[in-house]
């Protein structure tokens, strides 16, 4: 029986079959997923360093723990550093952004709806700016807004150098919006499913598999920046002994829901109030932050006097022998 001699491949079939495999546009919209991941990771980490920066200048600290640090501060400092950052902030926003508003998820989503994905990557840059100003000055916002808001501006500012259609500009859209949700809370899941349900819209699996790249390319970015922790750290005590604790998570998420639609409420009645009055946004900001620091202000003086009394009854129980 004759011996079959193996199919020999030449050089030039490699060639023409890398150049196909190189036309594919998944395998391109892969490439343009992984680079947007790491841009967003990246973006995201200098956004966090940029908070950080302006909570040193105004209180002396860089840290998330605000309350417990803003407890040692001087009254004065805590009221201070708000306002005066809060004029900042108002008098930039109303001379250099569009509508005099800040960016955040609703500009993202009416992009993908209306727009074809298109956002412009210098807004997204002084909104990035102008939020991380304020959650260093001590504004009663977060970051999850402005780093979604700076993701998609990446991804939108990709698909328009390419010249993209609707289609897959949406898709990278969805893209930066993904890598910067996982970027910050080094979430992959939560960034991947927040964008293909609140940003694109679908799951088809053209937009799910590049998103899904995103979000792990953003990820690692964070990882290896941060390290691997979680967002929310819960102690290894909290564990589930019952089923008769479904029940009251069931109630849980409907009081959330309905918490949830009263402060989304409540922010657009005050919008609505405060353009009736006619407050110029260079005087209303510094007075909403201002409240926001008389309020932590306040906080200081509680927690002071709540840490004393401690203090106080345990020096008394000593002395009583106990």
């Amino acid at each position: 029986m004759a011996e079959v001699e193996p199919k020999k491949i030449s050089i030039g079939t490699t060639v023409s079959s890398l150049k196909k495999f190189g036309r594919n546009d998944q395998v391109i919209l892969s490439v343009l997923a992984l680079i947007i991941g790491v841009a967003a990771g990246l973006a995201e980490t200098v956004f966090r360093s940029a908070i950080a920066l302006v909570q040193e200048l105004g209180y002396g600290f860089s840290s998330e723990k605000v309350a417990s640090l803003a407890a040692e501060l001087p009254w004065w400092q805590l009221l201070l550093v708000p306002t005066f950052g809060g004029l900042l902030i108002g008098c930039f926003i109303h001379f250099f952004m569009p509508d005099r508003r800040p960016q955040g998820v609703a500009q993202v989503i009416e992009s993908s709806a209306l727009h074809g994905g298109r956002m412009s990557l210098t807004l997204g840059i002084k909104a990035a700016v102008v939020s991380a100003a304020s959650i260093g000055v001590g504004a009663s916002v977060g970051r999850e807004g402005p780093i979604v808001h700076l993701g998609a501006s990446l991804g939108a500012w990709v698909s328009k150098r390419l010249h993209l259609g609707r289609s897959l500009s949406r898709t990278l859209l969805g893209c930066g919006v993904a890598a910067a949700v996982a970027a910050s809370f080094n979430a992959p899941i939560a960034g991947t499913f927040f964008a293909l349900e609140v940003v694109v819209g679908h799951y088809a699996i053209s937009a799910f598999a590049p998103i899904v790249i995103a979000s792990v390319a953003g990820t690692i970015v964070s990882r290896i920046q941060y390290g691997d922790f979680p967002a929310f750290i819960l102690p290894d005590t909290w564990t589930i002994v019952s089923f008769w604790e479904f029940p009251a998570f069931a109630l849980l998420g409907v009081v959330s829901a309905l918490a949830a639609v009263l402060f989304m409420r409540s922010v657009m009645f005050t919008e609505d109030v405060v353009e009736r009055i006619g407050i110029p946004p260079g005087l209303s900001r510094p007075r909403a932050v201002w409240s926001s620091g008389s309020l932590l202000s306040a906080f200081r003086r509680c927690s002071a006097s709540v840490t004393k009394r401690p203090t106080r009854l345990c020096r008394r129980d000593m002395n009583s022998g106990f």
